[in-house]
């Protein structure tokens, strides 16, 4: 019997799997919420936890090595003020946030003030909230993790955070670009802080002898145009720092795989992602005019999950046919894994997605 280990390393290294994971995004709340009047049973709930609980997918079929890289402690998730309709709140990124009391609806939050503006702010929150020695960052019993680790039928993954797009969250997109123009020592400083964060745990785990087969990135750095920072200023702030880190677990935890996380129109940064190491993007929008068979002319080692157009499965059986006839070459080519280009969004119906759902069953070979 093949292992769910085993099927995902023959898909990345394109040897020919049994067939591809059944891999998804998941749902939004409101999407739950709807599919909730449809019939869905109210006990599978979670933007996360409704397509392998209810749908029996794979999503949380691995062995995740705990490696926090981001703020510890998080901000509480409070609220500061009441006003009518609107709350102003702090978020767990410590922005202080206007939005729509939750009950009336999904808003946009307009943000009053971000946790980090100045030079200052940013040397607090390193100091209090970036600690690369926390207790917590990683698990305290690392020779029963290394153990587990050995013996798993499931793929084993860690996590290396974020060079820009935590510090993004930190700082607001306006604050983070002017900074870029005004300050690029302070930018640099800070994403060195972010990768230094990353090798401080990763040295933990292999020090320990952990070794591990994925690496999960996340940035969210592209819009549907292009990225959001230039990417001159990604290859000299970026690649390098990336490359540490890949070259690190490539060379210490045998590592062959760095997953990375990002939506948008990745085409600018996707080249100097591979040249860093990163060599699996997702969830490559339809939407945001990336481009699976564009990608792959240009960069034909590149490994891809998602990609199928959302939007299809708005629209009803046909388009769902049609949108899984336009990726069929593509999945050909192999160390492809389909799934939605991103959170299946409210105006999707129950029945459309659990016939999208058979549909992917048949084009992957899933019983």
């Amino acid at each position: 019997m093949v292992t769910p280990r085993e099927r995902m390393m023959r898909t990345l290294r394109r040897e020919g799997p049994d067939r591809v994971p059944d891999l998804e995004f998941g749902a939004w709340e409101q999407t739950i919420a709807r599919w909730h009047d449809e019939g869905l049973p109210k006990e599978y709930n979670g933007v996360w936890d409704v397509m392998p609980k209810y749908f029996g997918t794979e999503d949380w079929d691995s062995f995740g090595i705990h490696c926090d890289c981001g703020l510890l402690p998080g901000f509480k998730h409070e609220i500061v003020e009441e006003r009518g309709d609107h709350i102003i709140k702090r978020d767990g990124d410590g922005a202080l946030v206007e939005m729509i009391r939750p009950e009336l609806g999904a808003s946009i939050p307009r943000y009053i003030r971000h946790a980090v503006e100045t030079r200052e702010d940013w040397e607090r929150l390193k100091r209090e909230r970036l600690d690369p020695d926390s207790p917590g960052r990683v698990p305290e019993d690392l020779g029963e993790v290394r153990r587990k680790a050995a013996l798993s039928d499931r793929p084993v993954t860690v996590g290396a955070g974020s060079l820009y797009g935590f510090i993004r969250n930190w700082m607001g997109f306006e604050n983070l670009s002017y900074a870029v123009h005004d300050d690029p020592e302070w930018v640099e400083e800070m994403m060195e802080h972010m990768a230094e964060l990353a090798m401080a745990n990763l040295r933990k785990l292999a020090a320990a002898g952990i070794k591990a087969d994925i690496c999960s990135w996340w940035e969210d750095m592209c819009y549907n145009t292009g990225p959001l920072l230039s990417p001159d200023h990604f290859r000299r702030w970026m690649v390098p720092r990336y490359r540490r880190v890949t070259d690190f677990l490539r060379d210490e935890m045998g590592c062959e795989f760095n997953m990375l996380d990002c939506d948008g129109h990745i085409h600018h940064l996707a080249g100097p992602w591979m040249e860093a190491g990163i060599n699996v993007t997702f969830p490559l929008e339809v939407a945001a005019n990336s481009d699976g068979y564009r990608l792959r002319r240009e960069h034909p080692e590149i490994l891809i999950r998602g990609h199928y157009d959302k939007r299809a499965i708005i629209e009803g059986r046909d388009a769902i046919d049609r949108e899984f006839e336009r990726i069929g070459p593509l999945f050909g080519q192999g160390g492809f894994i389909p799934h939605v280009d991103h959170l299946v969004s409210p105006d999707t119906s129950l029945e459309n997605y659990v016939y999208y759902r058979e549909q992917k069953m048949r084009f992957i070979g899933k019983a």
